[in-house]
């Protein structure tokens, strides 16, 4: 895990980040970490994020890969807003089990642990074994930064919804008309899944129907289970990817 925290500081803080984001940052008063996700005025997927209360700052905190960016963008929608955004040097460390003093329990469900910020990585947090956080999601259908979630992603199909990520009473933000439209007036037909799989096949690879349609893309793997982003009505089909059978049983 490689994070990078932005500061967002000043007295128009809430305000600036409310009419940007998913969820409602004023909500942070109370729960004091929130999971939320900037987007296109499409409606599609730019970065996800953490937001955590700080006295007198709220951390923005987000895959090093999308921090630079993010960080120009949230300067470009500033314009006379009261905010100051620089990058901080605080350091994120998370981990299963009991949380050390301080911790702050995963806003997108119980069993992904806790955050704890601060100036240094924490002596006990399992950061270290991806593949045990590869297992975590899968079993959880919990899609990561620049693997389940890309610039093609709309947020409801990826489980944003399941995973505390965006409120439908907030009003308005960056991509919301979209969003909402597929929340009230269109069913998905297609989504984030897990599947079962039996052998492996590369991140990314193209998953079709025995009958040679496409049906989705194959993403992380781990005991037997897969995460996928499937076509439903072509996922009651058996499916492979590369030499992998995959069933879906949703």
């Amino acid at each position: 895990m490689t994070r990078r925290i932005l500061q967002i500081s000043g007295e128009e803080r809430v305000k600036f980040l409310q009419g940007l984001v998913t969820n409602d940052v004023r909500n942070l008063a109370e729960t004091q970490i929130l999971y939320a996700a900037l987007l296109t005025p499409q409606g599609k997927y730019l970065a996800d994020f953490f937001l955590v209360e700080r006295p007198e700052a709220i951390f923005l905190d987000v895959d090093a890969t999308l921090a630079d960016g993010l960080l120009q963008r949230l300067k470009m929608y500033k314009l006379r807003s009261k905010v100051e955004i620089v990058a901080s040097e605080v350091r994120v460390s998370r981990g299963i089990g009991p949380a050390p003093e301080g911790a702050l329990s995963d806003p997108r469900l119980p069993e992904l642990g806790w955050r704890l910020y601060g100036d240094a990585q924490h002596s006990n947090n399992s950061d270290g074994d991806n593949s045990e956080w590869d297992a975590l999601r899968v079993a959880h259908v919990v899609p990561q930064t620049a693997i389940e979630l890309n610039s093609d992603t709309f947020i409801l199909e990826a489980g944003f919804e399941r995973l505390n990520g965006v409120d439908f009473r907030k009003g308005c933000y960056v991509g919301q008309e979209v969003t909402a439209r597929m929340k009230h007036k269109t069913e998905l037909k297609k989504g984030l899944v897990q599947v079962e799989i039996d052998g492996a096949a590369p991140v990314g690879s193209v998953i079709n129907s025995d009958a040679g349609r496409p049906a989705g893309t194959l993403f992380t793997q781990a005991n037997g289970r897969a995460l996928a982003y499937l076509r439903f009505d072509r996922a009651r089909e058996p499916m492979r990817a590369g030499e992998a059978k995959l069933t879906w049983r949703g």
